[in-house]
């Protein structure tokens, strides 16, 4: 029987899974039913210093086949409120994830340390969503490393950093994370985008650009964590269009220890169960005993 657990940091996961940063994550319950699903871990929607309204709708947009554009403009009803929901999803038993972001240093260690002190096992810091402010912050090395080491003077909890995949070279932001402190990398958020309705000759987004997801993102992700996974030596979580578990697999070969899910939710809950029980039956037919056996070998077999 192959071992599908995997450890991110001092993370302990049952299983590669995670639910990712997004809609559903903002209320403690779902968090709670995603990990009673099956998730190995499960992250919060992105959480500020202050309630946030997001942005006017039409704010998500289906532009082919399981791929879609949104700009939800990171609503959220700030960090003082969300505590009891991270709490509840805290019942369930597997890593609880908090997404965390804001305009400075100062406010991204402000709430990191709060969701520290509600019990959040370690804290996602996003900056790179591609359709607010804080993409900027995920362009620049120096305002990456500066966040990093703020938060990692704050909270002793492990920090993931997502990754903005906007920038000529992701690979050095996701060396300058590291070096400042990062334990993990998360790799990628969507991909800067937009679709225009002939019809009516505007734009089909209230904010007119969005963030790319789901499976025509895949390609984007699986070479970026290829790239990053040769010049770091800590973790990374891969995310972008995994609706199947060989889609897993791939952001695995490529040098992944875990993988988010995020767009696949339109599917239901059980996308957790169907993708872990496919990877542990690749192994088994592929004669492999540990899911680690397999992070990273396509660079081998390159």
């Amino acid at each position: 029987m192959a071992n599908i657990s995997v450890s991110l940091s001092n993370l302990k996961l049952p299983n590669p899974t995670m639910l990712a940063s997004g809609i559903i994550g903002v209320s403690g319950k779902l968090l709670l039913r995603a990990a009673n699903e099956g998730a190995g871990a499960v992250v919060t929607k992105s959480i500020g210093p202050e309630p946030r309204k997001g942005y006017e709708n039409p704010c998500l947009a289906e532009v082919s086949k399981n791929t879609y554009l949104n700009a939800m403009g990171l609503p959220n009803p700030g960090v003082k409120f969300f505590a009891e929901e991270l709490r509840i999803a805290k019942r369930g038993g597997v890593p609880v994830i908090a997404s965390v972001f804001g305009g400075t240093p100062s406010e991204f260690s402000y709430v990191a340390s709060l969701m520290e002190k509600a019990g959040a096992d370690a804290v996602e810091l996003n900056v790179s969503c591609p359709h607010s402010e804080v993409a900027i912050i995920g362009q620049s090395c120096e305002l990456v490393g500066a966040i990093v080491k703020e938060v990692r003077k704050k909270v002793k909890i492990p920090i993931l950093v997502k990754l903005n995949p906007n920038v000529t070279d992701i690979v050095e932001i996701a060396v300058e994370a590291e070096k400042a402190g990062a334990d993990i990398l998360t790799a990628i958020n969507t991909v800067r985008a937009m679709a225009i309705d002939i019809n009516t000759c505007k734009p089909v987004l209230a904010n007119r650009v969005g963030g790319l997801s789901g499976e025509a993102l895949r390609p984007i992700a699986v070479r970026c964590i290829y790239e990053i996974y040769e010049h770091v030596k800590i973790p990374i979580v891969g995310v972008g269009g995994i609706f199947h578990w060989s889609h897993a697999i791939e952001h695995i070969l490529a040098g992944a220890t875990a993988v988010q899910i995020g767009t696949a939710m339109v599917n239901g809950f059980q996308i957790f169960r169907e993708i872990s029980h496919g990877i542990k039956r690749y192994l088994e037919k592929k004669g492999y005993q540990n899911i680690n056996e397999i992070v990273g070998i396509a660079h081998k077999e390159g």
